[in-house]
């Protein structure tokens, strides 16, 4: 791991930032602004989570495209967050790429993007050809891209090859719930990749956060987790905590796993 590039981290204060294409954060906690109720309620749990980057599909949420509708960027102006827009909804590589292009145009040059394209309806699971397409172009038109793919090493791999500034393998589907399935091939990106690996999709609850970072994801990004929960703004603080624990564990180390009883007091010098 090129660590310099993944997270800077000091003595004395133990400042620990996520790094994205250049730019520090200090949450680790990435949420998406769809499936709230209104925009009070979007801003509220944004505020909860204390997430700093906001994604926003381009092709269902309006930043601006049509001027006589709200606009999201009212409610999570883009002077105090990351506006991330990404492509939910493009199942090519044309589709993607144009959108992602919409999105710099609405939001005045702006580099960084979070690219999917879909593989159908139903599992809403990557194409990772037409991902692999996309991103090869989208890093040459100068974009900082944020790729959600498969939780596969080789694709991911590719993609940082690619020059992808992040890349953001499945835990499990889209809006699913179902947490981390496959924590191995997780564990095999992360220990390959030299940009930022994000979990991204599947989370259902704290605790899938919280493994997520303990296994040493560089953050997590959620959306139907915190804004279909019963109260939203409730499960967005829950997920703040739990990212930051599952980050300290990580960095604390946790102790090996073994087929043995350990006694929490030493035997040595008993006085009976």
């Amino acid at each position: 791991m090129n660590a310099p590039d993944r997270t800077v981290t000091t003595t004395g204060n133990e400042v620990d930032q996520l790094v994205i294409a250049g730019k520090a954060y200090r949450s680790r906690l990435l949420v998406g602004s769809g499936k709230y109720r209104d925009l009070d309620e979007t801003r509220r749990a944004t505020d909860a989570s204390g997430a700093e980057i906001i994604t926003v599909a381009i092709r269902r949420v309006n930043i601006g495209q049509d001027p006589n509708a709200p606009s999201l960027l009212d409610a999570v102006p883009p002077t105090q967050f990351t506006i991330l827009p990404n492509t939910a909804g493009c199942y090519n590589a044309k589709d993607a790429i144009y959108t992602l292009q919409l999105a710099r145009e609405l939001l005045n040059g702006h580099k960084l993007v979070k690219l999917e394209v879909l593989g159908d309806e139903k599992t809403l699971f990557p194409n990772m050809p037409e991902t692999l397409k996309a991103a090869e172009v989208l890093v040459k038109d100068g974009f900082d891209v944020m790729v959600y793919c498969s939780d596969d090493p080789i694709q991911a791999r590719m993609l940082e090859e690619l020059g992808c500034a992040a890349v953001m393998p499945l835990a499990s589907l889209i809006g699913s719930g179902m947490g981390i399935l496959n924590p191995w091939n997780l564990s095999l990106i992360i220990e390959q990749a030299k940009v930022p690996v994000l979990v991204d999709a599947g989370v259902g609850t704290a605790s899938d956060a919280a493994i997520a970072m303990e296994l040493g994801c560089d953050g997590v990004l959620m959306n139907t987790a915190i804004a279909g929960a019963r109260d939203p703004v409730r499960m967005a603080r829950a997920m703040k905590l739990a990212v930051e624990a599952g980050r300290e564990a990580f960095l604390a180390g946790r102790i090996p796993r073994k087929f043995a009883a350990s006694p929490s007091s030493p035997m040595a010098g008993r006085i009976a």
